[in-house]
């Protein structure tokens, strides 16, 4: 009898938890969108390169009537940005701000979004692991799919003194495909905890293992510091990188790809041209190679880093951009 009872009261705790994720999915949803991109990749045919257009999909989550959080892999280097609601409203939308090692984006819609529900952003230092969570995306391209799990882990790093490598992950067993990327992880009260980023794997599919990037690092680097999206990927080049590629001094950015409609694709910054691979890692070689930004020598230290930053985070629109850049062995200056 009391094995019986047992069985009655975890079926009907179960029975309550279950509602109450599907309470929470149905108030939270409306505020999560898909993202359609558009970009520029390389194809190589035979021995030729050429530039083609490459599609892809995301998601993201508003945090006002016009602004969305992503990941950073989603949007940093599109040509387009589209964003589409759950009542199937479709509105365009540039980026404002991106960090690619925490991945998380700052995206700003073309118009504000009528009868907007933006979410809540919670306090992911209050996160434990072991916490119950759900996720909300498009994986796949299928819209607004929910994954439940735990919260298996965290994974920070703090100490640097610059904000690119600054970052801090939730590890989650929720499953995590593509197109759930950018989408919000939120916690059992309906707030905001991470932003879905990347998973570990094998096999290429979810094995378990997936990460969102904190809530706190994306409130700290994309609404407080606010740093100003460049539109250029960009590869750090090593001391001996920079002796085969003939490199004037120590370090240096390979630029891979430029957002034409960006403020570095403006000053006619170029990107790459032909694939290669180097420590099988897979690069662009051809594009400029960037030494200075406003007499900021790069240099892969913490110290350049931060000035990097310090000077993002206080450059307004209207003020003078100069790039110093290697182009086919040449040094040149390139100035808005």
């Amino acid at each position: 009898m009391r094995h019986f009872v047992f069985t009655l009261i975890l079926l009907a705790s179960i029975a309550v938890k279950s509602q109450d994720l599907s309470s929470l999915y149905d108030k939270v949803n409306p505020s999560v969108v898909v993202i359609f991109t558009e970009e520029k990749a390389i194809k190589q045919v035979g021995n030729y390169s050429k530039m083609v257009k490459s599609e892809g999909i995301g998601s993201g989550f508003l945090i006002s009537n016009n602004q969305i959080l992503t990941a950073a892999h989603v949007v940093d280097v599109a040509e387009s940005v589209l964003v589409r609601f759950t009542d199937g409203e479709t509105i365009k939308a540039t980026v404002t701000s991106s960090f690619k090692d925490p991945d998380i984006a700052l995206i700003t819609l073309a118009l504000p979004k009528k009868n907007a529900k933006p979410v809540v952003l919670g306090d992911s230092d209050m996160a434990k692991v072991g916490e119950r969570i759900f996720v909300v995306g498009a994986p796949f391209g299928l819209a607004h799919s929910l994954s439940s799990g735990y919260i298996s882990g965290r994974i920070k790093n703090d100490g640097a003194l610059n904000p690119f490598t600054n970052s801090e992950y939730l590890q989650t067993d929720a499953a995590i495909n593509t197109g759930n990327s950018g989408g919000p992880m939120f916690n059992l009260k309906g707030e905001v905890i991470g932003i879905v980023s990347h998973i570990k794997s094998i096999t290429g599919g979810f094995q378990g293992i997936g990460f969102a990037a904190s809530s706190n690092i994306a409130k700290e680097l994309l609404l407080d510091k606010n740093i100003p999206w460049s539109g250029a990927e960009v590869l750090p080049l090593s001391e001996s990188a920079s002796k085969v590629l003939n490199v004037p001094q120590k370090n240096g950015l390979l630029v891979q790809r430029v957002v034409n409609s960006s403020p570095y694709g403006k000053l006619g910054l170029k990107g790459g041209t032909v694939k290669a691979t180097i420590d099988k890692n897979d690069i662009l070689l051809g594009g400029d190679i960037i030494l200075a930004i406003n007499g900021i020598r790069f240099e892969m230290t913490d110290e350049t880093l931060k000035k990097l930053g310090d000077y993002a985070a206080s450059v307004k629109p209207e003020d003078p951009i100069v790039l110093e850049v290697l182009r086919e062995g040449k040094i040149i200056s390139l100035r808005n």
